[in-house]
């Protein structure tokens, strides 16, 4: 039984043309071009909000609302529009106690939240509006991101000197081996935009509070594969 099996697949293989039983690979010099710039961000955004807790959920929920306005309100008078605010959280949880002996928790109240997420397209406002949802009464605050908000340009320029580097290294490689470099057989890009992140909590957060835009760095790396052309 086991002889038979073997001999049909040996004849198999036998009948499997040449091309399909195995293809070469045409030489080549495969490399990873890098390239990254560093731009200033052009926006922001800020998550606050507000938590409260209360004995029961109908009160939790009636104070964090009316506290949730007033910051709504505040943040609409400063000048945000309508558009660059989205609620981000919104939850009602119970409380427990610590446990102190076996047995099921024993539940002392509830914790009502409600964040918020400002957009901003003018970074120099983020401390400004920190300082509103704190003085507006958030107790929240969870973050804050910077980003380039259109990238396409910009990345253009890391991918002419990230294409410019894979060149340059497959050309060292090619001269190191003799051989001339050939078209591009392959080629994939791989990018990144690394966002500058500021995170503190609300309580203690001073009025004024410094805040660092920084730079955005956007990168881009492409992997090329070039053929060898002929030996020199």
């Amino acid at each position: 039984m086991y002889r038979l099996l073997l001999t049909a697949a040996a004849a198999l293989m036998a009948a499997v043309p040449p091309a399909l039983a195995e293809t070469a690979l045409p030489p080549a010099i495969s490399v990873v071009g890098e390239a990254s710039i560093q731009v200033p961000p052009d926006l922001a955004t800020i998550d606050g909000g507000v938590s409260i807790d209360a004995k029961t959920a109908k009160e939790a929920a009636a104070a964090n609302a009316e506290a949730m306005t007033k910051v709504m309100q505040a943040l609409k008078a400063s000048g945000i529009k309508d558009e660059d605010l989205q609620t981000s959280r919104l939850s009602l949880l119970p409380q427990y106690a610590a446990p102190s002996r076996p047995g099921p928790n024993s539940l002392t109240g509830y914790r009502a939240s409600n964040r918020v997420t400002v957009r901003l397209t003018d970074v120099s406002k983020v401390a400004s509006v920190i300082d509103t949802l704190v003085s507006a009464g958030a107790n929240e605050i969870g973050g804050i991101n910077f980003t380039v908000a259109a990238p396409s340009k910009l990345l253009d320029q890391a991918r002419d000197k990230a294409m410019a580097d894979a060149r340059r290294k497959a050309e060292i490689y090619a001269r190191a081996a003799g051989v001339t470099l050939g078209a591009p057989l392959s080629i994939a890009e791989d990018t990144a935009q690394t966002p500058t992140a500021y995170r503190r909590m609300a309580t203690g957060l001073a009025a004024a509070a410094p805040v660092a835009v920084g730079e955005e760095t956007l990168s881009v790396n492409v992997s090329v594969s070039w053929a060898i052309k002929q030996a020199q």
